[in-house]
């Protein structure tokens, strides 16, 4: 490990070690936008500081069974046994030292934010609208199984028990990291539950997972916006409440709408409406810029863009593919029920496979 990394870990222990303290004064305790924050940097930390701490652990037994193995005194029995166990530890030090320097790396500037998904059906009538409240129950179930918490923003049910649409924040370690490939459209083929003649149907769903945006981030005008209040509805066009308590925000400059009504409050559904215009902005910055880039040097996951098809779920064949890194796996009910990992972990070790070759063709 060079001689930067070390130092570079030395301070984040260091920081790691006075935010515990800083977590524990009474005046931080107080200030509840502190403690969010203070908070947040710590959990961000804690990865890399556990890992930096048990290398250093590892090193010092090395260090032992280096001077068991100098030993003169020490039987051959004895130091055939500290070979092996120093060989074995070598390995694992070296699986350490990967992780670390990966986590030491500067990643997406967006990587440990919490995120905005935004779930709409597609073509395909009612079985869109059914598969895309598959999709909500997949990836809130995948959520708490993470530790993550889901709080929704705004949902419009069909009478029939889909969505039309389904927004929902999420908020938990590294979040977006995980989930930024799982923008664009989901393909569906089963047989719907109104199909008596058993045919099979292609129906499409459209995700968008959106970083949480900063206020500092994206400049929002009074003036530019349109603020209309109406009636909640439920599914079946019911009223959820008598109050014109549902918000809906015109970003005039871009023509974005969004439709907040999960709250009884007005106040609280504008606040989760501007949250989500602030993220729809931020989107909208960010690939302005990304289109420049992706001129430069291909993108062998995918651009990301709600347009494009990225995963099929066939249910006959009790089968999901992802289109962009052409893996396939027999396991759709599991995978609906939030077992994602594989995904996940197949889609980041592509991601990781690209920042190399795109690494080398820049130096």
């Amino acid at each position: 490990m060079q001689r930067s990394e070390i130092a570079s870990l030395d301070k984040v222990e260091f920081r790691y070690q006075q935010l515990s303290r800083l977590l524990s004064d009474p005046n931080v305790l107080e200030n509840r936008q502190l403690l969010e924050k203070y908070s947040k940097e710590y959990r961000e930390l804690e990865e890399t500081v556990f890992l930096w701490q048990k290398y250093k652990k590892i090193q010092n037994e090395i260090t032992k069974l280096e001077d068991i193995l100098e030993d003169k005194k020490e039987t051959q029995e004895i130091k055939e046994l500290a070979e092996e166990e120093k060989k074995s530890l070598n390995n694992e030090l070296a699986e350490i030292e990967k992780k670390l320097s990966d986590l030491l790396k500067p990643g997406d500037q967006y990587s440990h934010r919490n995120v905005i998904v935004e779930i709409r059906a597609g073509t395909g009538g009612e079985e869109a609208a059914l598969f895309a409240a598959d999709l909500y129950k997949m990836y809130t179930r995948f959520g708490e199984k993470r530790g993550w918490t889901i709080e929704n923003i705004n949902h419009r049910p069909t009478d029939r028990g889909g969505f039309k649409e389904a927004v929902f924040a999420i908020e938990g370690r590294d979040v977006f990291s995980t989930l930024r490939f799982e923008s664009g459209v989901h393909r569906v083929q089963r047989v719907p539950v109104t199909e008596s003649s058993g045919r099979i149907h292609t129906s499409t769903v459209t995700v968008a997972v959106l970083p949480e945006a900063k206020e500092v981030e994206v400049e929002i005008k009074p003036e530019d916006l349109r603020v209309d209040t109406f009636h909640s509805r439920g599914a079946g066009g019911q009223h959820v409440n008598v109050t014109d308590s549902a918000v809906r925000i015109t970003h005039r400059p871009t023509g974005i709408i969004i439709q907040c009504q999960d709250e009884r409050s007005q106040h609280q559904n504008k606040i989760k409406a501007m949250r989500v215009l602030r993220a729809e902005l931020l989107q909208r910055k960010e690939s302005e810029q990304q289109r420049e880039i992706s001129k430069q040097r291909k993108n062998q996951i995918g651009s990301g863009e709600r347009s494009e098809r990225i995963r099929t779920y066939n249910f006959p064949q009790n089968r999901v593919t992802d289109h962009r890194i052409h893996l396939t796996l027999h396991n759709l009910e599991g995978i609906l029920n939030g077992e994602m990992d594989h995904l996940i972990e197949s889609l980041q070790r592509k991601l990781r496979e690209e920042r190399v070759v795109v690494g080398k063709e820049q130096t």
